[in-house]
């Protein structure tokens, strides 16, 4: 069983298929200057983006960790435009505070989806 990786560059890989399983690098915003729930919309696009490149979709996810800058004012924001975006049966998640890569981003989703059937 061979590990197959797009979208790579020296640093990191976007998606890594292994198996029937894959594994997608923690999603940002295109454009930090938004608030939390511009910024889910754009974070999760991507994630439907990449999804949908390694040939499976958001239907399939298995699991899904996000960060939050702030977790007490944007847990609700966030929430919402998740709860809009998340049309199906949905994936164990974890949801937690940490200080992120640069002031302006409020979130960041890492998520692991099985490939589509």
């Amino acid at each position: 069983m061979g590990i197959k990786r797009l979208q790579t560059s020296k640093r990191f890989s976007e998606i890594v298929i292994h198996g029937e399983t894959v594994y997608l690098a923690g999603q940002l915003a295109d454009d930090f200057s938004g608030d939390i729930s511009e910024q889910t919309r754009q974070t999760l696009a991507n994630i439907d983006r990449f999804l949908a490149e390694a040939g499976t979709d958001k239907s399939q996810l298995l699991s899904a960790t996000i960060y939050l800058k702030d977790i007490q004012q944007d847990y609700a924001g966030m929430n919402a435009v998740w709860d809009e975006w998340m049309t199906v049966a949905a994936p164990a998640r974890t949801t937690v505070e940490a200080r992120l890569y640069h002031n302006d981003v409020l979130i960041e989703i890492t998520v692991t989806a099985a490939l589509a059937a």
